[in-house]
């Protein structure tokens, strides 16, 4: 990671997916970065990493006839030569992996290799398709996975590898490899790279107002201020 990343990570720490998308607004970028409402989060969390970028396209086939023992052996060359994951080895602190699916329905993440992720630094998973299983224990592991939905598939004749660090488009946004990419209940928001400094700006400004805002509420109702209405 370079000192300019964590530069940025720092600045768009604190931000919420809301605070990021006003900013954005106020660079002029209305009609940009949000991606579709329709992919969620596996569960309730928040990430901000620095994209990093690979590419799926679907399997052309064909599909094996062999079963048994002989498909263990076909499954374990796909493995190898077909659905490989070269990008992963490039994961660091800090990693927000984007991945275009094309909008297969398959488990290309999941709780072993999902965790070992995390393990190595990547701070979130975002996907076009499925992209995620074993979800009751990637939930109980906290691998954090924004998605259209979950998969019960694994990757074997349904996916092929692309490509990496490569411009992709996930839920209608390019996304570009060093771009900023921020995440929570709200969905996914990505920042272009050149605008983030002016972005974190103008995102920070609402998000000071907005606590503002909220603690004198807190304070008319006797509530105990908590970590989201306290400036720091």
């Amino acid at each position: 990671m370079t000192n300019e990343d964590r530069e940025l990570l720092e600045l768009f720490k604190p931000l919420r997916v809301a605070d990021v998308r006003d900013g954005m607004d106020w660079m002029g970028y209305h009609h940009y970065g949000t991606v579709d409402k329709n992919i969620r989060p596996l569960f309730r969390t928040k990430a901000v990493g620095i994209a990093k970028t690979a590419r799926y396209v679907p399997y052309e086939g064909p599909a094996p006839t062999v079963t048994g023992d002989d498909y263990t052996a076909w499954s374990n060359w796909f493995y190898s030569e077909v659905c490989i994951y070269p990008w992963a080895k490039d994961i660091e602190e800090g990693t927000f992996m984007c991945i275009d699916v094309a909008g297969v329905d398959v488990g290309l993440i999941g709780s072993e290799n999902g965790l070992g992720m995390v393990m190595d630094g990547c701070v979130g998973f975002l996907t076009n398709g499925g992209g995620i299983r074993d979800t009751d224990e990637c939930i109980a592991e906290k691998v954090p996975v924004w998605s259209y939905f979950v998969s019960q598939k694994m990757d074997q004749a349904r996916l092929r590898y692309a490509d990496m660090n490569v411009p992709i488009s996930i839920g209608g946004v390019a996304i570009y490899p060093g771009d900023i990419v921020v995440a929570d209940g709200d969905s996914a928001i990505v920042v272009p790279r050149k605008v983030a400094r002016d972005v974190a700006k103008y995102a920070s400004r609402e998000l000071f107002n907005d606590k503002n805002a909220r603690r004198a509420k807190y304070e008319k109702l006797g509530w105990e201020l908590d970590e989201s209405v306290i400036n720091d």
